[in-house]
């Protein structure tokens, strides 16, 4: 009996513990997960892995794929594509796009960010890939690259399909690689626009994001919805430097989703701070090589680094260790050379890609003479 009661004890305690780390956030949602969007830390989870249909949160995969080329100078935001008859034929949420009709890129990435549309996103991944299907190949590519094992895409535009799916952390994930792209912003950030303009045909565009005009500081980033999706938000906000990333699915209403997702993120600007750890322009370590008309060249992080803390507890103590990658010449700025793998207490915490701060270009055979002579001069070469 006193076993029995001392178990029960044991089992009352148990449970007032687990009650006191409930935090009450998106309670009614299949999944949710919230993060610090540089260095991916999870402040709140919940069935973070799961996997579920993703809706049209699938096109923050394709927006990520569109943007890389548009940075690489593949693809241009005045360039007019041509739209096809298959784009044309898209359902679900569309501008309305007319085969044989021509939009510009800029015009079309407004219609995916603000107005979800299918028709827009198909257009475009037949630009990049010339086909809807080689698109979604090259999706799944990027989502085995960045190392997430828990997402499938079978389309661009997120509708039910079998096999289609993915998860709240993974979704974060991406999320927090596409926010790299600070262009991206510019358009999930818009409330409201026009497409057409000048034109009989002048469309209207109001975000599906309503968040963006009622929550301080929101610039993004995507919703979703279909009927096994349920309401679904991926969404992004920025207060006091910090940048907070939220996903929710599965939610049943639409008022139900955006109340979680602004309580939820409240609650991570409310108890939580950064202070910046290190920037784009820390030096972190030197590249050399011989073959280069720089000799040597310094490394630094790819994107700038927060910690997080809680506010009222003291700064944590992070430190890194760099490894670099066996490179070919000529090597860009930007260019991945090696990544960060930072450290609390000696425990890994994360790893971050690091690039170099100017191009480093192979040298001539003059330029490489040059130098050994500089270098016997100074005295670098006498043993």
């Amino acid at each position: 009996m006193k076993k029995f009661i001392l178990l029960l004890l044991i089992s009352f305690i148990f449970m007032i513990n687990v009650k006191a780390e409930d935090v009450g956030l998106a309670e009614s949602a299949k999944s949710s997960i919230l993060i610090e969007s540089t260095t991916g830390e999870i402040i709140h989870s919940s069935n973070e892995n799961e996997r579920y249909a993703p809706a049209s949160m699938t096109k923050i995969m394709s927006l990520i794929l569109i943007m890389e080329e548009i940075e690489k100078g593949a693809l241009d935001l005045d360039e007019k594509i041509k739209i096809s008859q298959t784009a044309a034929s898209m359902g679900g949420s569309q501008i309305y796009l007319e085969a044989g009709e021509e939009m510009t890129v800029n015009d079309l990435l407004k219609g995916i960010c603000v107005g979800s549309a299918n028709d827009a996103v198909v257009a475009l991944a037949e630009r990049i890939s010339g086909t809807e299907q080689a698109f979604v190949f090259k999706m799944n590519e990027r989502v085995k690259k960045m190392g997430l094992k828990n997402t499938n895409f079978k389309n661009a535009t997120g509708l039910d399909e079998a096999n289609h799916y993915s998860t709240a952390y993974d979704m974060a994930q991406m999320a927090k690689e596409l926010v790299r792209h600070k262009k991206i912003l510019e358009y999930s950030g818009i409330y409201e626009t026009y497409l057409r303009q000048d034109t009989n045909k002048k469309f209207w565009l109001v975000n599906t994001n309503k968040l963006i005009k009622t929550y301080d500081g929101m610039d993004g980033l995507k919703t979703g919805y279909t009927e096994e999706a349920g309401y679904c938000l991926t969404a992004t906000a920025k207060k006091n430097d910090m940048r907070l990333i939220g996903v929710i699915m599965g939610e049943e209403t639409s008022v139900k989703r955006n109340e979680e997702m602004t309580k939820m993120l409240d609650y991570g600007f409310n108890l939580y701070t950064v202070k910046n750890f290190l920037t784009t322009k820390t030096k972190v370590g030197v590249l050399e090589n011989n073959k280069s008309k720089n000799g040597k060249i310094n490394v630094v992080p790819i994107q700038d680094i927060n910690i997080l803390n809680k506010k009222g507890s003291k700064d944590r103590k992070l430190t890194y260790k760099l490894h670099t990658n066996q490179i070919d010449l000529p090597i860009k700025k930007g260019d991945i050379v090696g990544n960060l793998t930072i450290y609390e207490n000696n425990k890994e915490l994360y790893k971050i890609n690091v690039t170099i701060d100017k191009d480093m270009q192979k040298a001539n055979i003059v330029e490489l003479f040059l130098r050994n002579l500089s270098d016997i001069f100074n005295g670098d070469n006498i043993m």
